[in-house]
């Protein structure tokens, strides 16, 4: 038996996974008595990416936000495969959130069709405010204590305390 080493040009289609294989037809071991090489199957092994995680045909990516452009909404530019997409963040986001961009996935094999690209949103918490972002924070806060739901609490809470129920 005769080894020979031979480079040989693939193309490999868009869309492709890890453990996708390739047949190379008749570029296998030879055939038997003279007849027709077998064919050569390549298995393919695809990296990971740094930004974005994979599932089938859709793409995964986390994204943070402020907690400002969480609770006011915001246009946020976030990365794509070919170029950056627009993603509308509405008001009152949660942390954990998840919005799809639809055809900003990976090709879907033999297909003229995309999977969609899914961004998960996690909304930090600042860590280090000056003392005029404290200000306005307490005073926030100092707000939303006074919501109607809040009054009538209140209020049910010195109704109580008068009857002695407290």
């Amino acid at each position: 038996m005769i080894q020979e080493i031979r480079e040989l040009s693939v193309r490999v289609p868009p869309g492709v996974d890890s453990g996708n294989r390739l047949r190379l037809r008749g570029e296998g071991e030879p055939g038997v008595q003279g007849g027709p090489a077998g064919d050569l199957y390549v298995v393919l092994n695809v990296e990971d990416d740094p930004v974005f995680q994979r599932d089938g045909s859709h793409l995964l990516l986390s994204q943070e936000i402020s907690m400002i452009q969480a609770a006011l909404g915001d246009t946020i530019e976030v990365p794509g495969l070919d170029e950056p997409m627009q993603l509308e963040i509405p008001k009152g986001t949660q942390s954990g959130e998840v919005f799809r961009l639809a055809g900003g996935g990976v090709p879907v094999v033999n297909s003229n069709r995309k999977g969609d690209l899914l961004v998960e949103v996690r909304v930090l918490t600042p860590t280090a405010l000056s003392s005029k972002q404290e200000e306005l924070l307490y005073a926030f806060a100092e707000a939303e204590n006074e919501k109607p739901l809040n009054k009538a609490k209140k209020m049910f809470k010195k109704v109580g305390k008068a009857m002695g129920l407290d």
